[in-house]
């Protein structure tokens, strides 16, 4: 599968299949009945590869070790929106000392889905990262384009430093090691919505991880 960057988010999804999902440091078990609250069953929603509890636990392991990282050292909390929005919701309550938040959004192709190569900001910060300790945080990874370029943007406003926590890692795609310090899960190349990533700004709603099945 390969990325692109939406208007106004992280990497975006373009499909393909794949083999079954590979989290970071759990094993799934996806639901057998694939329900969801309040949702009933639409021909564009496939298959439930992380459940509402999974990503809840994974994040609660997350903000564990975010917490005991940065103790003592107030992190910036860096969320690349739409896509991350949800993730970082979540994240900033399971982690137990004192955080800072801010938001960029960058595009790369506006609502496309085949990317152009040409990552620009559309919104940036309003906190000064200088001398902080920034924790940027992503939904998904693919190819790393969009995350290499914003490390690149953060890393000249001189940061005390930077690392990054990405609730999903998409396998096989990187030229090179993306060096995630706290990966969520591995995930193989279907095009998944739920939990804040969309389909045409559909689904962001799902409180799971689905996969999406493209209108005939």
């Amino acid at each position: 599968m390969s990325s692109a960057t939406d208007s106004r988010g992280s990497e975006r999804q373009t499909p393909s299949g794949g083999p079954p999902v590979r989290p970071g440091r759990t094993t799934p078990t996806p639901s057998s009945d694939g329900r969801l609250r309040g949702v009933q069953a639409h021909p564009e929603l496939g298959s439930v590869v992380l459940s509402e509890e999974q990503i809840r636990r994974r994040i609660g392991e997350l903000g564990a070790q975010i917490t005991r990282d940065y103790a003592g050292r107030d992190p910036l909390l860096v969320g690349v929106l739409k896509g991350a929005f949800v993730f970082m919701a979540d994240l900033v309550r399971a982690i137990d000392i004192p955080v800072e938040v801010d938001f960029m959004a960058v595009s790369s192709y506006g609502t496309a889905t085949k990317t152009s190569g040409v990552v620009r900001i559309v919104m940036d910060l309003e906190v000064d990262v200088r001398d902080r300790h920034v924790l940027l945080v992503e939904d998904i990874v693919d190819t790393g384009l969009t995350l290499h370029y914003l490390r690149k943007s953060l890393m000249v406003r001189g940061p005390a430093s930077l690392e990054v926590c990405a609730l999903l890692v998409r396998e096989g795609l990187q030229k090179e090691d993306p060096d995630i310090r706290y990966p969520g899960f591995k995930i193989p190349s279907d095009f998944v919505v739920g939990y804040g990533l969309d389909a045409g700004e559909r689904w962001r709603n799902l409180p799971d991880l689905r996969v999406w099945r493209s209108p005939k």
